[in-house]
């Protein structure tokens, strides 16, 4: 569309961008627009899925955010299914809370804990493409919600009993319709799509207009996120392309039409590894192009201070 300017994806963003304390305004005005109040970022930090198995590394990433009150949001980016992702979640939310506890400190430092959730693919059933998820005491009796005290408030700045507990978000990408009714769908909207329109005004978005902008990339930088791009499109065709072969496990062995199915599967799989080999190619022949550069400006450079001294030695002789 005119009206919008396409840019990089937020996951590239996240891994390489964003940590810049310079940047961190677009991971503010996000934030601040999910939670519906303002953030600022204290520092940014590697998540811990981000140390796993290389295989992740181009389907999912998480960041690890401590804003300036002290409590920590953990962000995370999935392409991929993954079938336990609500119990991973809650591992991950234990996992940062133990790290947090230093030995016979006391539970009042206990931090809160927001876990962000951006999933590209349908997880469990539910049409809407935001969620939030929060404990919330209720009386089996007088249904009344549990309140802290007035020294508990003053305390720890909350109001209910559940504010103290982490809180969960899940945007859905794909179930979004494309239709920004507020500014966290403007957000959402470039998460599905890389792209940010004219007449959008979420907080953080001017800024990612300019810092997230593909042609300011160095050319090492765009080539090293076309390649990122290419190798999780292929990650996931695979996946896809095994569901499907998993499904063609239920027909007959006899019937002409599963053979077909399985021979296509087979030449697509093919054709994938030829791209990813072509890809790793052409990355290897653009490193020895920008060897070569580098030492003809060398020659250049030389030639440059030979020719200098040359003129210097002339001018000195016809004076």
């Amino acid at each position: 569309m005119k009206n919008e300017r396409v840019l990089i994806s937020f996951d590239y963003a996240l891994k390489r961008l964003l940590r810049n304390k310079a940047n961190y305004v677009v991971l503010e005005g996000f934030l601040s627009e999910l939670l519906m109040r303002d953030v600022v970022v204290k520092s940014i930090g590697e998540g811990e899925s981000n140390k796993e198995h290389a295989r992740d590394k181009y389907n999912r990433v998480d960041v690890l955010v401590e804003d300036v009150t002290g409590e920590v949001l953990l962000i995370e980016l999935q392409f991929s299914i993954e079938m336990d992702f609500l119990h991973r979640m809650l591992y991950g939310v234990s996992k940062s809370l133990t790290e947090r506890m230093v030995q016979g400190e006391e539970y009042m430092e206990v931090r809160k804990i927001y876990s962000i959730n951006i999933v590209y693919f349908d997880l469990g059933q539910g049409e809407d493409y935001v969620y939030h998820g929060k404990t919330r005491f209720t009386g089996l009796h007088r249904h009344d919600e549990l309140r802290l005290s007035e020294a508990q408030r003053k305390t720890f700045g909350k109001e209910a009993a559940g504010d103290i507990y982490p809180e969960y978000y899940i945007l859905k990408i794909n179930n979004f319709d494309d239709v920004a009714k507020d500014t966290l769908d403007e957000w959402i909207y470039f998460f599905k799509h890389n792209a940010i329109k004219d007449e959008f005004r979420a907080k953080g978005l001017d800024k990612a207009r300019e810092v997230l902008d593909r042609d300011k990339l160095t050319p090492e930088e765009r080539q090293t996120y076309d390649f990122l791009q290419a190798q999780r499109s292929h990650d996931l065709s695979m996946i896809a392309s095994s569901k499907l072969e998993g499904r063609m496990e239920g027909i007959a062995e006899g019937r002409e039409e599963g053979r077909r199915e399985r021979e296509k599967l087979a030449k697509e799989r093919e054709k994938f590894a030829e791209e990813r080999e072509k890809l790793a190619k052409k990355h290897e022949e653009l490193a020895k192009e920008r060897e070569k550069l580098a030492k003809k400006h060398e020659e250049l450079a030389k030639e440059l201070e030979a020719a200098l001294a040359e003129l210097a030695r002339l001018r000195k002789t016809t004076t």
